[in-house]
């Protein structure tokens, strides 16, 4: 993946599943309620990860055949644990990979949580949208990063910038500015896709306890997780403390924030 910090890290899928595998998962599934498809269809998705949509899609959706591609072996190693499925072809790939696929062969096209990372995001598009047959259907969400749409990671980076005023050029509202409704819609009219919708997909996050929000972050997968193992052990603690007397806590000790993602879906003519 491109457009990538020095402390991006997406090989090891156990880690990342701990991250924000965990939180994708309903969010997938809302999406897939709100595209409202068919059974029966053939899928492709681009940027499948550890497998969160493609088992939401071999759940909810009944597919005929799905075509899941990821750059990432060690994520597709953990995506086929996740996703043990005959329909399932697990593909190692990225989006210019996409030119293998012949025109009008798909009838859906979906990307989860995937399009900021990839530099030519338009093109993704272009491409998902010529793999797709006529009155076919090209999705894709991501998160509201400059909305605050996800509130551990934002507690996160506070906590980091105020400590380390440099850490502010490493967090995603600030990498991928773009993660707005109106830019997004922008971005699929460049790719020439018509009749659009957009929605919000809003969800919980709710970690037991202090522990299970933090241990995720020193496992090294993704860009908070990756600056927080590159701290001294004295940064790192300092940072632990930090966030440990500062975020809300339930009765329980449960530890609940919230998710936002901005998903777009359109016809293709």
């Amino acid at each position: 993946m491109a457009t990538t910090s020095r402390h991006d890290a997406w090989a090891a899928g156990d880690s990342y599943d701990a991250y924000m595998g965990r939180w994708s998962r309903p969010v997938a599934a809302r999406f897939l309620d709100w595209l409202a498809l068919p059974s029966g269809l053939d899928w492709l998705e681009l940027g499948c990860g550890t497998g969160a949509m493609t088992a939401a899609v071999v759940r909810q959706c009944e597919p005929a055949s799905l075509v899941a591609v990821d750059p990432s072996e060690g994520f597709l190693a953990k995506a086929r644990q996740n996703v043990d499925d005959p329909r399932v072809e697990f593909r190692v790939g990225d989006a210019g990979s996409l030119a293998s696929q012949p025109s009008g062969s798909r009838d859906v096209a979906v990307a989860a949580l995937v399009i900021n990372f990839i530099p030519d995001r338009a093109g993704a598009l272009r491409e998902m949208k010529r793999i797709v047959r006529p009155g076919g259907t090209v999705g894709f969400y991501v998160w509201d990063y400059p909305g605050g749409g996800v509130e551990f990671m934002r507690a996160f980076w506070t906590a980091a910038i105020a400590l380390d005023p440099m850490a502010r050029d490493l967090t995603e509202d600030r990498r991928f500015p773009f993660c707005t409704r109106e830019a997004l819609v922008d971005l699929a009219r460049q790719a020439g896709l018509g009749a659009l919708e957009l929605t919000a997909i809003e969800s919980a996050s709710v970690f037991r306890d202090f522990d299970d929000y933090w241990r995720p972050f020193t496992l090294g997968a993704g860009p908070a997780p990756g600056y927080c193992a590159s701290l001294s052990p004295e940064a790192r603690e300092r940072l632990r403390q930090s966030l440990y007397d500062s975020l809300p806590r339930q009765e329980d000790g449960a530890i609940a924030l919230g998710t936002r993602a901005w998903a777009v879906k359109a016809r293709v003519g």
